[in-house]
């Protein structure tokens, strides 16, 4: 059986970041849960490991499987490579198979700019004319996330705070070719930001989190793992908290747990990503807001039914 295969290209061409942010924003409306989704599934691999994650819809259902080598990026490779596979519910027969690294490319800066412009629209107050973007890390992801703000946050700037000066600057002169005017900070600048996002693969706070600014939001995304942190208690402690999913965020999100322990997030039940897309949550006056995500399998599934639908093959 010869199956389509969407590319990179494809998915990108496809899953424009309106398109994508729109996509997950109308699942979220018709019902899905992400209290219900499967949580990944970890599995050594040779220099790393495999990470599988399913999920299933009325329409379609879908599986990612993805590689992580940390050694590879020092050998000029991906640390993450992989592939999704889409099918029939009905059936359970492969439809396609799809460009995983790229499909988590673009789902997960898509799924934060989801939750970063319903936060930005929540505030207490006005939202500045200008926001100020201050976005960690200088990987994929950092390039996306800056990409989908810029697409989704009319009349923002852009900072990039990235580890290594020659990846920082390399990734400001992508988006210069592209448009995209950002100019380099450090963690001491984080007090300046409207919005921080945080996509790295730091297992140590990136920044002091008392110096956010209030009405801040503060997105926390590039890691997943109790034993990760890109913010610190302080930060936690200080805001509001809005988590991808309860169930997801107990199980993985390490930038919660030090700060307060699984019951007392149990007892507390933030507001998730449903709850907000629907109007369901509160920020407080002077408050950061702090949204906290590690990726989740039906994020995949509807941007991958959206590629399908709408994509070329390669």
């Amino acid at each position: 059986m010869s199956l389509p295969y969407f590319d990179d290209a494809a998915v990108r061409a496809a899953a424009g970041w309106t398109t994508a942010v729109e996509a997950l924003a109308q699942a979220l409306r018709d019902g899905t849960d992400p209290e219900s989704d499967s949580p990944r599934i970890f599995a050594p691999a040779p220099g790393g490991e495999f990470l599988i994650m399913p999920a299933a819809d009325r329409r379609y259902s879908g599986v990612k499987a993805l590689t992580v080598a940390p050694g590879n990026p020092a050998r000029g490779l991906e640390k993450i490579q992989g592939v999704y596979v889409l099918y029939d519910s009905d059936t359970l027969a492969p439809l396609a198979v799809l460009d995983g690294t790229e499909l988590t490319a673009v789902r997960t800066p898509a799924t934060t700019l989801l939750a970063v412009t319903r936060l930005l629209a929540a505030a207490p107050d006005a939202a500045p004319e200008r926001p100020h973007v201050l976005v960690f890390g200088a990987g994929v992801q950092a390039l996306n996330h800056l990409r989908a703000a810029h697409a989704l946050i009319p009349g923002a700037t852009f900072g990039v705070a990235g580890r290594t000066p020659e990846r920082t600057r390399r990734l400001i002169e992508t988006l210069a070719a592209e448009g995209v005017e950002v100019r380099e900070q450090t963690a001491d600048d984080v007090g300046t930001a409207d919005v921080v996002l945080c996509a790295t693969t730091s297992a140590t706070p990136l920044f002091d989190g008392a110096r956010v600014a209030p009405g801040a939001v503060v997105a926390a995304v590039g890691q997943h793992g109790l034993d990760a942190r890109e913010v610190d208690a302080a930060l936690v402690l200080r805001s509001d908290v809005v988590v991808e999913g309860r169930a997801s965020a107990l199980r993985e999100a390490g930038d919660l747990i030090p700060a307060r322990s699984a019951a007392d997030w149990e007892r507390i039940a933030p507001g998730n990503l449903r709850d907000l897309v629907l109007g369901q949550v509160t920020r407080t006056p002077g408050k950061p807001c702090l949204y906290a995500g590690v990726g989740m399998a039906w994020e995949d599934l509807v941007v991958a039914a959206v590629v399908y639908e709408g994509g070329n093959t390669s």
